[in-house]
């Protein structure tokens, strides 16, 4: 049976690449509301700035170019905003409001640095696309990442497992925020270069909730 989530039960998308890295993370920027930035989330930041104009739209020949397209998915209930998305021409596409023709949708998400070794950044395009086939009503079949790093774009095609894999973790997403659960910490090499490393404390082995930690401490001091 498929769930439709309603406005109030909404996650934010972009969580979706944190919760693919690791589900502690994720719980402590969205169930917590715990965040530090480095200069890798400074340097990201920075990019998607520049990438994004909500009232930029170009048209380039054949291809339509918008940016800061507000997304949503009432089936993986996420919400979120679409760096940019590209709208080629297409006789079998959807139809625009004050453009001719027919049009298919093709998302592209900015990261910077290079390409991960896991399937952290591609998910998050994989649901970006699935909130423009729920949108628009038509099938999204790829969306590109592009890297600062590299300067370069990676095409990546929606297939039925990728969805599968998306559906999944967005219903865990929902699952641990009903919860209210921030997982136990576990270290990883990937840990050094996590802006949340100091607050997570992974090589501590912390079992207790950033939360219940500073009221613990601060009850302490009294």
């Amino acid at each position: 049976m498929t769930i439709f989530y309603s406005d109030d039960d909404l996650l934010m998308l972009s969580g979706i690449q944190h919760f693919a890295f690791c589900r502690r993370q994720w719980a402590l920027i969205h169930i917590e509301q715990q965040w530090q930035e480095n200069l890798l989330t400074f340097n990201g930041r920075d990019l998607h700035e520049r990438a994004d104009d909500p009232f930029f739209t170009e048209s380039r020949g054949t291809v339509l170019v918008t940016r800061s397209l507000s997304l949503v998915s009432r089936t993986l209930g996420l919400y979120g905003v679409a760096d940019v998305v590209e709208f080629y021409r297409d006789e079998n596409g959807i139809t625009l409001d004050h453009r001719q023709g027919r049009w298919r949708p093709h998302p592209v998400e900015y990261k910077y640095g290079k390409p991960k070794p896991d399937d952290r950044d591609i998910v998050q395009l994989c649901a970006q696309g699935i909130c423009l086939e729920e949108m628009f009503g038509a099938l999204v079949a790829a969306g590109d990442l592009f890297y600062g790093r590299t300067r370069r774009r990676r095409l990546v095609e929606f297939d039925a497992a990728l969805k599968e894999r998306v559906r999944a973790l967005a219903a865990g997403m929902h699952e641990f925020f009903e919860r209210g659960v921030t997982p136990p910490a576990e270290y990883i090499v990937a840990c050094k270069s996590c802006s949340l490393v100091e607050i997570c404390l992974p090589k501590a082995g912390v079992r207790r909730s950033v939360r219940r930690y500073l009221e613990e401490a601060f009850m302490d001091k009294k």
